[in-house]
C-alpha cells in the first residue's frame, strides 16, 4: 500500500498542487512569524543593558521621583565608585530652520562620571557640565548641526534655551532609539527641562572588589523605603523581560491571524481531500475487491496527506524565512528600535513542519473516512461517479438552529450592548453557515445568479447548476471566504465607525478655529499665558482637570462651556467667573446644592452660579462617578490645584483677525517651544483617527492571507470540478459552446461562489460589529453603527475579481484537450 500510495500521490500530483499552496501559505505566516520574532528576540537580548554597560548596582524610584539628595547619600556608602541620578523624558529640539525638528524627543540625563558612561561617542564628547548637550547622529547631519555651536532644546519647563553642541552619539536600535530626536544632558539640565521634581534611578558603580549583592544591601539601607535596589543582574533581566513581554505580545496578535490563515487553509484541504476521493471511488472499490481492508484504505490517505503536509510544510518554513529576512530588512531600512538579526531555531523548524503536517492530516481525516465508505460492488457500477452526496438531515436541523441562535444573539447584543453576546453570536452564526450552508449556499447562489442569467442566458444558467449541483463542495468552498472576509469587513465596519464617534466628539467638544497640543506630555509652562498675551488672539483655554474627593473639577472658559451643556437646572450659565462654579446635576443633588449657594471646594469657598446638565455620552465615563463634576474658570483650577497641566490648549482669534494672522500669531508663540503641534479641528480629527486608519491598515494585511487562501481554494474546488466534468464540458463544445462561453461559464462559477461567500462574510461582520459597537456605547458613550457603503462594495469587488482571476487556470485546462479525445475520457 506504500508503494501505491506514492504512485497515486506521483500521479496526481497536479490535483493536490493548490491545496497544498494553502499549507504553504498557512505556515510561510507561522514560521515567518516566529523567526521574525526570535530575531528580534536575539536582538533584544543583544541590546539589554546598553546604557548599563559599567551599572554594577541601580536604586529605582518605586512611585515619586528620586531627590538629588539621595544621589549625594548613595555616592558616601562604603564600596560605591561612583553614583549619578538618571531620568529619561520627554523634549524637542528647534531645527536650523527654526522649526521643531520631526519626531517624538527622547532626553535623559547622561552620567558625567566616566566609570558610569556607556554611550557610543561618535564625534566630540559626552557632557560634562551645565549648559552642554548631546545629540544622536542622525539628527545632528540631518540639521547640518556642527560642534561647538549652540542648539536650543525645549521640554515641560518653558521655552526652548540654548546649549552648546558639544557630542553626537550612536543610540540606533537601542531603546532610546524612538524615530525622533535623542537629546542628552547632565542631570541637573534633564531635571530643568523636563520639570521633574526627581530621577528615576540612580546608577552606581562599585568599587573594584565589591561584590554588587553586598553593595546593594548596603545601599537598600540608606536608600530606605519607596526605592528599589537591583544589582547587575537583575537590572538585565528587568530590561530584558520589558523588552519581551512587549516582543510576546506581539507575537501573539501574529499568531492570532495566522491562527486564521490555518482554519481556512483546513477548510480548503478537507474539501479538496473530499472531491479527489470522490472521483477515485472506483479505484478505491477496486482495492477493496482485491483484498484492501477499509483500514489499509484509510491509512493510506492519511499516508498521502501526511507526505502532501511534510512538503508543503517544507517549503512553507523556506517561505517563512524568506518573508521574516524580508520584514528585518525592512526594520532596518525604516531605521525602528524593532530590528533584529535573521534567526532559524531548529524548534521553530520543527514546529512548523508538525504544525503544517498535523493540520493537512487532520483536515483529511473525515474526507477519508467517508471515502473508504463506499461498498466494493456498488462502486464498480456507475454509481461511483457520483460524487453528489447530500448532507444529513440532522447537520441541516442542528445548523439551521445554531444559524438562528448566532443571528439572535448578535441581534440581541446591538440592543443591549453585552460583549459576550457579541462573541457567541459571531461564533454560532459561522457555525450555523458551516452546518446550514449545503442548503443556504445553493440558495443565495440561485438568489445572485438570477439577475446574470437574465442579462447573459444560457451561459449564466448553466454556471449556476453547475456550482450548485454538489451542494456540499460550493458550501465548502464558499465557506473559507466566510472567514476572511468577515474579520476584515468586522474591522472595516468598526473602524469606521470608531472614527465618525471621535470626529463627533470633536465637533462636539472643539468650538475653536485652532488646537495646540503636546507631544507626548503636558503643555510647557508658560506657553498659554504667551498664548493669551498675544492681541491677536481673543480665546486661549487650556483644558486641564483634577481629581479631588471624588469630584472631577474641570477648568471652563465662559466663551466655550456650553457646547457640551444640555441643560440647566437652575441658575445662570453666564455668571461662571471668578469664585462661581458651574456643578453638574447629579452632585448637586447627591450634596443637595442650587444654584447660589455658598459651597466648600479644597478649603475654598465658591458660589453655584448653575446647575447643570452635560451630554456624557460626550464627556464619556470619567475617573469620577457620572456627574460628579465642577466646572471653574482656569484662574480658579489654578488656585485650588497649582501644578496642574494640560495637554490641549484652545485657541480662536481676536474678533477683526482673520484666521491667517492669528495662526502667525500662534506659530511666532510656539517656534520657542518645541515640544507642541498647532492643527486647526480637521487636522486634529486626522491625528486622532489616523491610528486608527493605521491599526485597520495593519489588520487588514494580517487577514488579506486568510482570504487568498480561500481564494486559492475556489480555484482548486473549480480545477477539480473541471477534471470530473471533462466529458460533460467536451459534449458542451460538441453541440457548439464555443472557447469564449466555455471560459465565461468557468468564471461566473467562481464569481457566483465567492460571491456568496464574500456577502455572507460582510453580513456577519456587520452583524458583529454591530454588537460591538452598542457595547462600546454602553462604555464611553456616543458609537453607533456606520456602514462604509463603498469599502464593503470595494470587499465584494475585490472578491468578484480574484475569483475572475481564479477560474483562468482552470479554464485554460477544460480547453486544453481535444474534444474527441474529451469525450473519450473517464
Amino acid at each position: 500500500m506504500f508503494r501505491l500510495t506514492l504512485r497515486s500521490l506521483r500521479a496526481e500530483a497536479l490535483r493536490m498542487l493548490l491545496s497544498a499552496l494553502a499549507v504553504v501559505l498557512g505556515v510561510a505566516f507561522i514560521a515567518g512569524t516566529l523567526i521574525f520574532i526570535d530575531g528580534m528576540r536575539a536582538g533584544t537580548y543583544e541590546r539589554a543593558g546598553t546604557f548599563d554597560r559599567h551599572t554594577d548596582v541601580g536604586v529605582y524610584a518605586e512611585q515619586d521621583p528620586i531627590p538629588a539628595a539621595l544621589v549625594e547619600k548613595v555616592r558616601a556608602v562604603d564600596g560605591v565608585r561612583a553614583a549619578e541620578g538618571e531620568l529619561t523624558g520627554t523634549a524637542g529640539v528647534v531645527g536650523a530652520d527654526g522649526r521643531p525638528v520631526l519626531g517624538f524627543g527622547f532626553l535623559a540625563a547622561v552620567p558625567t562620571d566616566p566609570a558610569l558612561q556607556s554611550y557610543d561617542v561618535v564625534a566630540g564628547r559626552l557632557p560634562a557640565r551645565p549648559g552642554e548637550v548631546v545629540l544622536d547622529e542622525e539628527t545632528v547631519t540631518d540639521e547640518g548641526f556642527r560642534l561647538g555651536t549652540p542648539v536650543r532644546v525645549g521640554g515641560a519647563s518653558g521655552a526652548a534655551r540654548a546649549y552648546t553642541l558639544v557630542g553626537t552619539v550612536d543610540v540606533a536600535n537601542t531603546a532610546r532609539d524612538v524615530g525622533g530626536p535623542f537629546i542628552g544632558l547632565v542631570g541637573a539640565d534633564a531635571l530643568a527641562v523636563t520639570d521633574l521634581g526627581g530621577y528615576g534611578r540612580i546608577m552606581v558603580a562599585a568599587e573594584p572588589g565589591v561584590a554588587d549583592t553586598v553593595l546593594a544591601d548596603r545601599l537598600a539601607e540608606v536608600a530606605g523605603s519607596g526605592t528599589t535596589v537591583r544589582t547587575r543582574t537583575q537590572i538585565l533581566d528587568a530590561a530584558v523581560a520589558d523588552a519581551v513581554r512587549d516582543l510576546r505580545q506581539f507575537n501573539l496578535v501574529l499568531l492570532t491571524f495566522a491562527g486564521v490563515a490555518v482554519v481556512v487553509a483546513a477548510f480548503v484541504i478537507a474539501n479538496t481531500f473530499t472531491i479527489v476521493l470522490a472521483q477515485r471511488a472506483r479505484r478505491t472499490a477496486l482495492l477493496r475487491l482485491v483484498g484492501a481492508t477499509r483500514g489499509q484504505v484509510f491509512r493510506a490517505t492519511l499516508l498521502e496527506s501526511a507526505l502532501v503536509g511534510l512538503v508543503a510544510s517544507a517549503l512553507g518554513v523556506l517561505a517563512g524565512a524568506g518573508l521574516a529576512a524580508g520584514m528585518t530588512a525592512l526594520m532596518a531600512a525604516l531605521d525602528t528600535p524593532l530590528s533584529g538579526t535573521l534567526t532559524v531555531t531548529p524548534a521553530t523548524v520543527l514546529g512548523c513542519l508538525l504544525a503544517g503536517t498535523v493540520l493537512t492530516v487532520g483536515a483529511a481525516c473525515v474526507p477519508a473516512w467517508q471515502g473508504t465508505r463506499v461498498a466494493p460492488v456498488a462502486a464498480l457500477t456507475d454509481a461511483a461517479v457520483q460524487v453528489t452526496r447530500p448532507a444529513g438531515r440532522v447537520r441541516l436541523a442542528v445548523g439551521a438552529v445554531v444559524l438562528a441562535a448566532g443571528v439572535a444573539a448578535l441581534a440581541g447584543a446591538a440592543s443591549v450592548g453585552q460583549i459576550l453576546l457579541v462573541a457567541l453570536g459571531g461564533v454560532l452564526s459561522f457555525l450555523g453557515i458551516v452546518l446550514f450552508g449545503p442548503v443556504l449556499v445553493p440558495a443565495l447562489v440561485r438568489v445572485i445568479g438570477a439577475p446574470a442569467r437574465r442579462v447573459f442566458g444560457t451561459t449564466t444558467a448553466l454556471a449556476v447548476a453547475n456550482a450548485v449541483r454538489n451542494p456540499r463542495r460550493v458550501a465548502a468552498t464558499a465557506t473559507a471566504l466566510v472567514i476572511g472576509i468577515g474579520l476584515v469587513t468586522s474591522f472595516v465596519v468598526g473602524a469606521q465607525s470608531t472614527k465618525t464617534a471621535i470626529e463627533r466628539s470633536v465637533d462636539a467638544q472643539v468650538g475653536v478655529d485652532f488646537l495646540v497640543t503636546g507631544i507626548g506630555g503636558e503643555l510647557p509652562a508658560g506657553l498659554v499665558d504667551e498664548l493669551t498675551g498675544r492681541p491677536e488672539l481673543g480665546v486661549v483655554h487650556e483644558r486641564r482637570s483634577e481629581v479631588a474627593d471624588d469630584v472631577e473639577f474641570r477648568a471652563a472658559h465662559p466663551a466655550l462651556v456650553g457646547r457640551t451643556l444640555t441643560g440647566v437646572d437652575s441658575g445662570q450659565v453666564d455668571r461662571l467667573g471668578p469664585g462661581r462654579v458651574l456643578v453638574h446635576r447629579e452632585l448637586a443633588r447627591e450634596r443637595d446644592w442650587s444654584a447660589g449657594d455658598r459651597v466648600t471646594l479644597r478649603g475654598r469657598s465658591f458660589e453655584v452660579a448653575a446647575v447643570v446638565t452635560a451630554d456624557e455620552s460626550v464627556e464619556g465615563n470619567g475617573p469620577v462617578p457620572a456627574g460628579h463634576v465642577v466646572e471653574v474658570t482656569s484662574a480658579d483650577l489654578t488656585r485650588l490645584f497649582p501644578a496642574a497641566r494640560g495637554y490641549l490648549a484652545e485657541v480662536d482669534p481676536a474678533e477683526g483677525v482673520d484666521a491667517s494672522a492669528a495662526r502667525a500669531a500662534v506659530e511666532s508663540v510656539l517656534a520657542r517651544y518645541p515640544t507642541v503641534n498647532l492643527m486647526d479641528q480637521a487636522a486634529y480629527k486626522r491625528m486622532l483617527t489616523g491610528t486608527v486608519d493605521m491599526l485597520l491598515a495593519f489588520v487588514v494585511a494580517l487577514l488579506g492571507l486568510a482570504v487568498v487562501i480561500a481564494l486559492v481554494g475556489v480555484a482548486n474546488t473549480l480545477s477539480l470540478s473541471v477534471v470530473e466534468r471533462t466529458r460533460e464540458n467536451a459534449v458542451l463544445r460538441a453541440v457548439g459552446l464555443t472557447r469564449g462561453r466555455m471560459r465565461a461559464m468557468l468564471a461566473a462559477e467562481a464569481v457566483l461562489t465567492a460571491l456568496v461567500g464574500a456577502v455572507l462574510g460582510v453580513a456577519l461582520g456587520i452583524g458583529v460589529s454591530a454588537g460591538a459597537m452598542a457595547f462600546l456605547a454602553e462604555l464611553a458613550g456616543d458609537f453607533t453603527l456606520v456602514l462604509p457603503w463603498g469599502q464593503l462594495g470595494g470587499i465584494l469587488a475585490v472578491a468578484a475579481l480574484a475569483a475572475l482571476a481564479a477560474s483562468v487556470l482552470p479554464a485554460r485546462r477544460a480547453l486544453s484537450r481535444p474534444v474527441v479525445e474529451a469525450l473519450g475520457a473517464e
